[in-house]
């Protein structure tokens, strides 16, 4: 299994139960695992040296801190294996500018009328995750329902290579679909999302997490404040959760203020040990780059077989 997670910014409680929590658990699922912090995607967001390197150092903190296993995954930094913008350059040679023009990212843009400011880096999105996901032969990829298309092109990528060079080199990943990535509300009854400004942060201490959960919009009117307990569902068994909502009908005060107490049990130990990995810098950076070492050696190794594929390597004896 393979995937990769953008480090755009602290991660709110909605990323956890989208997406987050199931990288931790699928590490448990399958022989190999390769999990990586795509920071070369991430720079079509953010032209900013330092925050780039904040964020790259947080989310492998967060990860780790949310029980990503080092001894089980291979975790790295992207930008750390030159093979993939190498292959994501031959892939480009092979994939045409009207393919390219179906993604979800060229087709949004241009609904908008913005298709000329996207970036190459953007519209090229598709060819480098192509090439992350094909370089480690990668069986299966984690992705939302939205987020099929990504794959799908990745195989028809890795098809057109075999297919034009007469040679297996890449195998065809299926998706492995994320059954919980319902979307999760935020505190004003959207999309839980950052440019929203609706977001619990996921490591928040308590004072941040009653501050955030006292300012949710409720509606005067109904008996149950629906965005409250939407997000509260996310922490207790359903027939907890309804009995505390049946009992305190309209005492929405009581039920922000057991909302923050969940929350707190939920977020507390996820944050002491965040706090606790802080203190230990060097095993977040050990960490990455003994992945880095494991992922560039099998990327290598993928790379000579492509370069003799391609023609560019002379010497075909090594």
């Amino acid at each position: 299994m393979l995937s990769g997670v953008k480090p755009t910014g602290s991660p709110h409680i909605g990323n956890y139960f989208g997406a987050m929590r199931q990288f931790v658990q699928l590490q448990d699922k399958f022989e190999k695992v390769f999990v990586f912090i795509a920071d070369y995607h991430a720079l079509n967001f953010i032209k900013d040296a330092e925050l780039m390197r904040e964020n790259i150092f947080n989310l492998a903190v967060d990860y780790l801190a949310l029980g990503l296993d080092p001894k089980r995954v291979i975790f790295y930094q992207q930008s750390k294996i030159s093979a993939h913008t190498e292959l994501a350059w031959i892939f480009n040679t092979l994939t045409s500018l009207g393919y390219l023009k179906r993604a979800h990212v060229y087709k949004d843009a241009k609904e908008k009328g913005k298709e000329n400011e996207l970036s190459i880096g953007d519209f090229n999105y598709p060819i480098l995750m192509a090439s992350d996901i094909l370089l480690y032969d990668a069986d299966v990829v984690p992705v939302g329902k939205d987020q099929k298309q990504h794959l799908e092109m990745t195989r028809d990528i890795a098809e057109k290579f075999n297919s034009t060079f007469k040679i297996e080199i890449f195998k065809l990943p299926e998706p492995y679909i994320l059954s919980d990535t319902e979307v999760v509300p935020g505190t004003d009854g959207r999309k839980m999302s950052k440019s929203y400004g609706n977001t619990i942060p996921l490591f928040a201490e308590k004072d941040e997490i009653a501050k955030t959960v006292m300012k949710i919009v409720t509606d005067s009117e109904g008996e149950i404040p629906v965005n409250v307990y939407n997000i509260h569902k996310l922490l207790l068994p359903q027939e907890k959760l309804d009995k505390i909502y049946s009992e305190h009908r309209g005492q929405y005060k009581f039920l922000k203020e057991a909302l923050i107490e969940d929350l707190e049990n939920f977020i507390a130990p996820m944050r002491e040990k965040r706090k606790e990995i802080l203190q230990n810098k060097e095993f977040v950076y050990k960490t990455l780059e003994e992945g880095a070492t494991v992922a560039r050696e099998l990327a290598n190794k993928k790379m000579v077989e492509v370069r003799k594929a391609i023609g560019v390597c002379l010497d075909t004896r090594s």
